[in-house]
């Protein structure tokens, strides 16, 4: 396949169009552009609650385009709608009423209180009595055994913060959304005008919980399988060539696990980097290409972006968080993930507010380096 075409995004997108008189939204001109890729990772997506929190604070960068997968999914769409619909404060409002309304002491009903507990915990841990019993259970009862009626209450929590339908009708909100399908195990990015509730679920989607999400006939999974989060879209569909990833999911680790479930902790994270990580070696490769003057750049046809990567990790205070911190609910937890949030994120940008727009602060030739033996 030609690089032109690996690298198209529309090989993937989905397609519609804007509704007619549908309402446009457009960045505030006078800030720097950028694109935000949200990672999925359970319960510790309160972290980069803090980091849109932060950005849309500080008020210097504007949203142009937002990926997510996953937990990251739901952080994508309140804060799309929040922009679209009322601007910066009324994203922050929403994010804080959602991971609220997600906590231990949030107001959700007992159903969906168990739905969004087991989905903050990507896969079954050891912890509780009732989590070590699901470990088990899971085992020999796939959900189309023991929720042969595919209730999913999910739903309902996701379409209390999201009116879809205003989303889809946005015009020039870039948004994002990966899933994967089962059937060919390839990434599907569903773009804004195609967003539903169910293409949400369906990117959250864990197997050993739900039954695979459909749209239009085609079963799908967590996106995070194979795109955590989905980089590429930006390449074509935004003005920006700036991405900003907020990372949950760490790419290394000290020490060996030794314990199942730091083993198990351990190989989720490889697996939900690992398409992270190829999106990054093409883009340095075609970076190196367009220096070598080998590829032109820009954005019309048969030219390539020069995409700068910047990134915010969940660490520093946070190191000690691990596959069983997944499931902690409390939400005096997601205020300390939401605090370190802000925190890592006025670091960014009082190191490197001045590179965006300018180069990566990211060093991907060191980042994808092979290990040779």
């Amino acid at each position: 396949m030609k690089l032109s075409k690996l690298l198209d995004p529309r090989r993937v997108l989905g397609g519609g169009a804007p509704a007619e008189g549908s309402k446009r939204y457009v960045p505030e001109g006078s800030r720097k552009k950028i694109n935000l890729a949200l990672q999925g990772g359970g319960a510790h997506g309160a972290f980069t609650w803090g980091v849109i929190d932060q950005l849309l604070d500080d008020g210097r960068l504007a949203v142009e385009g937002i990926s997510g997968t996953s937990a990251g999914a739901m952080n994508a769409v309140i804060l799309a709608h929040g922009l679209a619909h009322g601007g910066p404060e009324e994203a922050r409002k929403r994010l804080a009423e959602f991971w609220r309304a997600a906590s231990l002491g949030g107001n959700l009903p007992p159903l969906q209180r168990a739905v969004m507990e087991r989905l903050f915990s990507f896969l079954p841990t050891g912890g509780s009595p009732v989590q070590q019993w699901m470990q088990v259970f899971s085992r020999y009862f796939s959900p189309y055994q023991f929720n042969p009626l595919n209730i999913n209450p999910l739903r309902d929590l996701i379409e209390s913060f999201v009116d879809f339908k205003a989303l889809r009708e946005t015009e020039g909100l870039n948004l994002f959304i990966s899933a994967t399908n089962v059937r060919s195990g390839r990434v599907r990015v569903f773009r804004r005008e195609n967003i539903t509730a169910d293409v949400v679920m369906a990117s959250a989607c864990l197997p050993l919980l739900f039954q695979a999400v459909e749209i239009d006939g085609v079963p799908y999974w967590d996106g995070g399988y194979m795109g955590n989060p989905v980089l590429f879209p930006f390449y074509q569909r935004t003005e920006s060539e700036d991405v900003l990833i907020v990372q949950i999911n760490p790419l290394e680790r000290r020490g060996t696990p030794k314990s199942s479930q730091e083993i198990m902790g351990r190989v989720n994270e490889i697996t939900f980097n690992s398409s992270l990580i190829a999106e990054l070696r093409a883009i340095n490769f075609v970076g190196r290409l367009i220096d070598q003057g080998r590829l032109p750049h820009g954005t019309g046809e048969g030219e390539y972006r020069r995409i700068k990567v910047h990134r915010i990790v969940l660490e520093g205070s946070s190191k000690k968080l691990n596959a069983a911190s997944r499931l902690n609910t409390d939400y005096e937890f997601f205020e300390m993930l939401r605090t370190n949030g802000k925190r890592a994120t006025r670091r960014f940008l009082d190191a490197h507010f001045d590179d965006i727009g300018v180069r990566s602060t990211v060093d991907l030739a060191a980042e994808v380096k092979a290990e040779w033996g």
